[in-house]
């Protein structure tokens, strides 16, 4: 229970999440959570395509707090080694953290084999 003058933050909102995504991700993500094509082959200019954010990519193999984080700030430490070039931009100056959390939830409830369920919540017990 949140202390006195502690503000809690809003619960995900998935209808808010689809919206943000469609908007923000789905040209390089895809519409259907998809990825672009050959997204684990560098291109010519050294940097990886845009993953899947469906179960065949590996976004759901990362904690919460870090897709906040590479969301939010980018691929840039903590979350790639210093230096990294990534077309990922950073949305903390275009998105609140609510709109982040949402796209996050939308994103995750497309996760629903029993083994990706498992290894979120072994992840999540973890941290």
């Amino acid at each position: 229970m949140a202390g006195c003058g502690e503000a809690t933050a809003p619960a995900p909102d998935l209808k808010l999440g689809a919206a943000v995504y469609a908007q923000h991700c789905a040209a390089c993500h895809g519409a259907t959570l998809e990825g672009q094509p050959n997204w684990r082959q560098r291109q010519p200019n050294g940097r990886l395509p845009a993953p899947p954010h469906d179960e065949s990519g590996h976004t759901w193999h990362h904690p919460d707090e870090v897709l906040f984080g590479i969301t939010k700030y980018g691929l840039v430490p903590p979350y790639a080694p210093n230096g990294y070039e990534s077309d990922m931009p950073a949305f903390g100056g275009k998105l609140s953290d609510h709109e982040i959390r949402s796209v996050l939830a939308y994103i995750a409830s497309h996760w629903k084999s029993r083994e990706v369920l498992d290894a979120r919540a072994e992840i999540t017990r973890r941290r």
